[in-house]
């Protein structure tokens, strides 16, 4: 029987957690669970995923694709161009280096942070180092 039976959260420290948890529930239409100007969290409802995002004071951006990241986040999307400029439209930044070619799209969140999507039929995990 493994010990972690689970993922229910994955933390991202960022400089406004408000800011960052508002871009991704837009992104997901996942519910903001919890919110004040330190913590902010949203939620998948039933499935129990969850990001949540802590205010790091001096937080430095990582940058892509140097190797400063430390972690990324994956989606899988219907429609991939389309769920790009929609999140583009959402203040997101497509970095001009692009792994993976054209299977999957890298961007970065407001903050930052890298996040790959991939078309919802070849959901395997991309590996964007």
């Amino acid at each position: 029987m493994p010990v972690l039976a689970q993922l229910t959260t994955v933390v991202v420290d960022c400089a406004d957690p408000v800011a960052l948890a508002a871009f991704y529930q837009h992104a997901t239409d996942w519910e903001l669970t919890y919110s004040d100007q330190d913590f902010a969290s949203i939620g998948a409802g039933s499935t129990g995923s969850g990001l949540a995002f802590v205010r790091v004071e001096g937080y430095q951006a990582p940058q892509w694709p140097e190797g400063s990241k430390h972690l990324h986040l994956d989606f899988a999307v219907a429609d991939l161009e389309g769920a790009v400029e929609a999140l583009l439209a959402l203040s997101a930044s497509r970095p001009e280096f692009q792994p993976g070619e054209g299977r999957w799209v890298v961007l970065t969140d407001p903050q930052g942070h890298p996040f790959c999507l991939v078309p919802a039929l070849t959901a395997t995990a991309p590996t964007a180092n």
